[in-house]
């Protein structure tokens, strides 16, 4: 079949080549000069499947109203909100029930584990080779961390994650460049768990899409779609649409705007994080791999040469306005923790600041499948965890355009849990 995919970060790379790989023609049209370079672009990179759940959580709603005056918040809300984030928000307030949560959190982590395997098959077919660093650990500053952290871990012991309560000795033996005049309780370890570089990746695996006959528009903007032909585009500056047998929505945030006309609403809201990028000053002073404080919510990884701090999730306001506060936050956990470790003077050159949207559900997992609307297929909506599910999605997609079982259950992933 000759396929159109929309959008070309990490979710649409990867459905491309996986399309691809089952032998379709694909071509990929993408508004940006270049491939990954929004919400794919400079996010944490963690692959931790366990700890892949739900934002919509019970006990969600009190932690983000007390969070709404805290100068470190791990959650912010940018005042005022519009009309469609006050009805997201509704939605997502609903989805914070346990039953509901319960239900979500397993369609997340099931998607989660199955991803990973196909991205480490993935890298040694390919024979791939990007930034990344084995295990994780959540670091736990307190007595009150190390209990709000025991439902996390509850969690972990009833998907079989592998994981190990440690205290600070054992702490400095995997990470002996953490600073010891921060007090801390101790860790969770997760060895199993990694960081990688999502944007490197997904590079890579352009290329490799390329190879197998995939052909990329950039600076290329879908304008809409036909409403009697959903496979059909209006590309803008160009008077003729471009007829396909299938198209992939896989456009991020901007996926809802393109659907709405087709009278298909989907309720996503961008979720904004940010992180910093600084070479690494002294290697002995960096992370070994990759890190969460389980206070601020905030990772600290290791990526070849840089150290990556990314955190923050923020409701409202613009991509273009980065909170000073948010970025405040994630050079304070790095002085915290590697105060050595990176190069963060001359931030012009130097140090990378950047702010995602990511494009969340209310209630946590992606839509994944056939829209309904003859034509349209949608893979859409990862939020925050775009990268740990992307190879997994994109390969349950092309299995199920062509007409086989995916080899993990679907149930609750496709558009017909929002009806």
């Amino acid at each position: 079949m000759r396929i159109a995919v929309i959008g070309a970060g990490i979710i649409g790379i990867t459905t491309a080549y996986e399309l691809a790989l089952d032998g379709h023609e694909v071509t990929v049209f993408e508004r940006r000069g270049a491939a990954a370079e929004e919400t794919s672009f400079a996010n944490a990179g963690l692959v931790a499947p366990g700890y892949v759940t739900p934002w919509a959580a019970p006990g969600m709603p009190g932690k983000v109203l007390s969070h709404l005056f805290s100068r470190h918040a791990p959650v912010k809300l940018a005042l005022p909100l519009s009309a469609g984030e006050l009805g997201w928000m509704w939605k997502w307030f609903r989805a914070c029930k346990l039953e509901t949560y319960l239900v979500n959190r397993a369609r997340m982590q099931r998607l989660a584990f199955y991803s990973r395997e196909r991205l480490h098959h993935l890298t040694a077919e390919l024979q791939l080779e990007y930034d990344g660093s084995p295990g994780y650990m959540v670091l736990l500053r307190s007595e009150k961390d190390s209990k709000l952290a025991q439902p996390g871990l509850a969690m972990l012991r009833e998907a079989g994650v592998p994981f190990k309560e440690i205290g600070p000795e054992e702490v400095l033996k995997i990470e002996p460049a953490l600073n010891q005049d921060t007090p801390f309780l101790g860790a969770v370890h997760l060895p199993n768990d990694e960081v990688a570089n999502c944007r490197q990746f997904a590079l890579l695996l352009k290329n490799e899409a390329q190879r197998l006959g995939v052909n990329f528009e950039f600076s290329t903007t879908v304008a809409g779609l036909e409403r009697a032909q959903a496979a059909s585009l209006l590309i803008a500056g160009e008077s003729t649409p471009r007829g396909f047998d299938r198209v992939v929505m896989c456009a991020g945030q901007a996926s809802a705007q393109l659907l709405r006309p087709l009278g298909l609403k989907i309720p996503m809201a961008a979720v904004y994080g940010y992180s910093i990028s600084a070479p690494i000053r002294e290697p002995l002073n960096a992370p070994r791999s990759a890190l969460m404080d389980e206070r601020y919510k905030v990772a600290i990884s290791r990526l070849g040469n840089r150290v990556r701090v990314a955190g923050s999730a923020e409701i409202g306001g613009s991509l273009d306005n980065k909170r000073a506060g948010s970025l405040q936050t994630l050079y304070k956990v790095l002085h915290d923790w590697f105060p050595g470790a990176a190069q963060l003077s001359n931030t012009g050159s130097s140090v990378q600041e950047w702010k995602g949207a990511r494009p969340m559900l209310p209630d946590g997992p992606p839509i994944i499948g056939d829209s309904g609307i003859p034509g349209l297929w949608l893979n859409l909506g990862h939020g925050s965890s775009g990268w740990a599910l992307s190879c997994g999605s994109a390969r349950a997609l092309a299995d199920l355009m062509g007409g086989r079982n995916a080899d993990i259950d679907m149930d609750g992933l496709g558009v017909a849990r929002l009806a």
